[in-house]
């Protein structure tokens, strides 16, 4: 039954990590009819930006939680402009186009963002450490010998996961901009006629799947390191994708 329940519980908490790639799937679709085959290497991109600034200032003598501060402002900076910069200069362009080529538009920008991460970041294994415990604990351990165990960083990293699924329910439900990014993704004409400019909404979209992608970045580089092999990540967010009800 502990074998069961730690199964049950890892289970759960590797879910909410993917939750947040797949969250970026989700909006891009819902409000744009784009499936972004590019949110992995998004991820990463955010993930090597994440990585090497905070390295860098680190190096110039800033605190670990200074540095993940700088870095993090910086580097979601950074995906602001990746993501206006797609939605503005390639898929403004194929509105109304065929599925295949959104498809190959999205391939084209993943193959991009990969190269430019390499060009700018540089290609070896970084490390981000954003302060989340690595050391197991165990619960229950009145109700089962020896305990359930549960690992704290995928603990720490599904809760960030939580508040940043809440934070953007409480935005779409509660605020104007995020009632009008729900009504663009029921009805693209019948929200364009009551006024709700599409292209700032498509805006806003990428730029708050940018910001996802880098938080989601920041948690998997944390755990499995900042290395090129993190955009596929995307893929086995998939199955969520799926399941969910794309």
């Amino acid at each position: 039954m502990a074998f069961f329940l730690e199964t049950l519980l890892g289970g759960l908490m590797a879910g909410m990590l993917y939750s947040l790639v797949a969250l970026g799937f989700v909006l891009i679709f819902k409000a744009s009819g784009v499936f972004n085959f590019a949110q992995g290497a998004m991820v990463l991109f955010g993930a090597l930006a994440m990585a090497r600034f905070s390295e860098w200032l680190q190096a110039s003598g800033a605190s670990l939680l200074v540095a993940n501060l700088g870095a993090f402002a910086i580097a979601a900076v950074i995906m602001f402009i990746v993501a206006w910069a797609i939605e503005f200069l390639v898929l403004r362009h194929l509105v109304n186009q065929e599925g295949a080529t959104l498809l190959m538009a999205t391939l084209g920008i993943a193959y991009f963002l990969e190269g430019l991460g390499q060009t700018l970041f540089g290609s070896s294994i970084y490390k981000i450490d954003i302060g989340m415990p690595k050391d197991p604990i165990f619960v229950l351990e009145s109700a089962f010998q020896g305990g359930v165990l549960i690992n704290k960083e995928d603990l720490y990293a599904a809760l960030i996961a939580a508040v940043l699924v809440a934070t953007l329910t409480l935005f779409f439900q509660k605020t104007s901009t995020g009632r009008a990014l729900r009504a663009v993704a029921d009805d693209h004409q019948a929200a364009q006629s009551i006024g709700i400019p599409l292209n700032r909404i498509w805006v806003i979209v990428w730029c708050v799947a940018g910001v996802v992608a880098l938080v989601a970045g920041m948690i998997w580089g944390s755990k499995l390191g900042v290395q090129f092999s993190l955009a596929t990540v995307a893929l086995r967010a998939l199955p969520v994708v799926i399941l969910g009800g794309l």
